[in-house]
């Protein structure tokens, strides 16, 4: 693997590569996802515009943000923020993931600009932008430390980072991996590695090392008689961090 691409794992790309047009199958192996979508895009509205002094009742509050969504699969979170008025690029080292978001956007009459790279990449050209989302990323990297410092790169000056991940705490083991993958078998067996799961003081920490500071720290948590998920003070399984460059 070349050091232009350290951070990707092989082995994760090919996983996610092969779900073609599952990603929009709300009831097929992205379900999670579909489920989570709204608190993540309600916590990614409130966290921006707070950050950007914009208007949260506003029609298209993040109109003129230009965003990078890393890890964009196959646009579930890059085409709701272009309808919120964000100036959407959604990156994915995955070929066939690219493919199923531009056809889905182009089906949806969106404008997101699609493009099958990496985050090293987009920092070797010199591209930034005003919002880096790179959200269920952290643990499927190879190299968190070089992913977080490539991601921070990307970033203008007043600009933010927002990461989502998943807690390595016991808790996280019997939801994330136990529940999801094995009994509700929501995800394929293997999907996530317990060990790869990062805390949230890891995280701040390798945060801290490419010059950001955690701002905002939010859970998320799934309702099982509503099925839905919902913001929590509880970072013990999935959790969101808004980081803003030092200085």
């Amino acid at each position: 693997m070349s050091q232009m691409n350290a951070t990707v794992d092989p082995a994760e790309v090919a996983r996610f590569d092969a779900l073609g047009a599952q990603w929009w199958d709300e009831k097929g192996k992205m379900a999670p996802l579909h489920a989570m979508n709204p608190a993540r895009l309600a916590f990614l509205r409130d966290a921006l515009v707070r950050h950007f002094s914009r208007d949260a009742r506003a029609l298209r509050p993040l109109k003129g943000l230009s965003i990078l969504d890393i890890g964009c699969g196959g646009g579930l979170l890059s085409e709701p923020l272009a309808r919120m008025g964000g100036q959407v690029r959604g990156i994915d080292p995955a070929p066939g993931n690219v493919e199923i978001a531009r056809a889905h956007a182009a089906a949806s009459g969106l404008a997101v600009d699609y493009e099958a790279v990496t985050a090293e990449e987009l920092a070797s050209r010199g591209d930034r932008f005003d919002v880096v989302v790179a959200l269920e990323v952290v643990e499927h990297v190879a190299d968190v430390g070089l992913f977080v410092r490539t991601a921070g790169q990307l970033v203008t000056d007043g600009g933010v980072l927002v990461l989502s991940t998943l807690n390595r705490t016991a808790k996280s083991f019997a939801l994330a991996i136990v529940g999801a993958e094995y009994v509700l078998r929501w995800l394929p067996p293997g999907t996530h590695r317990w060990e790869k799961f990062i805390t949230p003081e890891e995280l701040e920490a390798t945060l801290a090392a490419a010059g950001f500071a955690a701002q905002e720290k939010v859970g998320l948590a799934y309702e099982p008689l509503s099925g839905d998920f919902h913001l929590t003070e509880d970072l013990s399984v999935n959790y969101f961090m808004v980081a803003e460059r030092v200085g």
